[in-house]
């Protein structure tokens, strides 16, 4: 019989832009399409962010097009994990096997420099298990040391959004920093698809990386993959 593995499906709380009316938060559809990943296998979840409470979510990624934006944003359990998510603080890390930084551009603001990000992803790497992000949720990833101190990213192949696709959006001006410069400042081995906004993905032993929404559902599949195949 299969392992149940949990996971922790982690959120950003931050909803605005310092220049613009416009509201920002999470990007759905890379938490909806990780979890029909995870769904597919019936696995435990839960969801949580760095202020708990309800999630902002980005106007512009509620796309009634989308078949798993619609399926579990209309889910009543899936809802009210998003309007009722577990403050970062109070996790137990030994709770879950895997954890997941899902992106929309408020992530830029509330992951990097929290101290209870950086202590449930060193926990779970460090125990085993698989640490996952997409987008502007790999921003989470950063800051993150090691108990022995070692960077977590340093000479990791890992992606995330990419200067240009933040350039395309016209967004480079509103945020606190450009991921991919941060990365590679960080001494990450950065790779990006050959085109903006298509699906890719990167893998270092535990560590999985998406650049943009596109690679949500890859990511969950390899995941499950490491966990499940190997």
């Amino acid at each position: 019989m299969d392992p149940i593995y949990r996971s922790l499906i982690v959120c950003t709380s931050h909803a605005d832009f310092p220049g613009r009316p416009q509201k920002t938060g999470l990007w759905l559809s890379e938490a909806t399409h990780f979890h029909d990943e995870l769904a597919s296998r019936n696995l435990p979840y839960d969801i949580a962010s760095p202020k708990g409470g309800p999630i902002p979510i980005d106007e512009r990624s509620i796309d009634k097009r989308d078949t798993a934006n619609e399926k579990w944003y209309n889910n009543p359990m899936f809802r009210q994990k998003l309007e009722q998510s577990v403050p970062l603080s109070k996790v137990d890390p030994a709770a879950y096997q895997i954890v997941f930084f899902s992106g929309g551009h408020g992530a830029l603001w509330d992951f990097p420099d929290n101290p209870d990000v950086q202590r449930i992803t060193r926990y779970v790497y460090e125990n085993g298990g698989m640490v996952a992000a997409v987008g502007h949720g790999v921003s989470g990833l950063v800051n993150v040391t090691l108990s022995d101190g070692t960077p977590l990213i340093k000479n990791r192949q890992l992606t995330g959004f990419s200067n240009m696709e933040e350039k395309l959006l016209r967004l480079g001006e509103e945020v606190p920093f450009l991921l991919e410069d941060a990365l590679k400042e960080k001494k990450a081995l950065y790779s990006k698809g050959l085109l903006p906004f298509i699906t890719y993905i990167e893998m270092d032993e535990r560590l999985v990386t998406g650049q943009n929404p596109l690679s949500a559902r890859k990511v969950g599949r390899k995941v499950l993959e490491e966990m499940y195949e190997k």
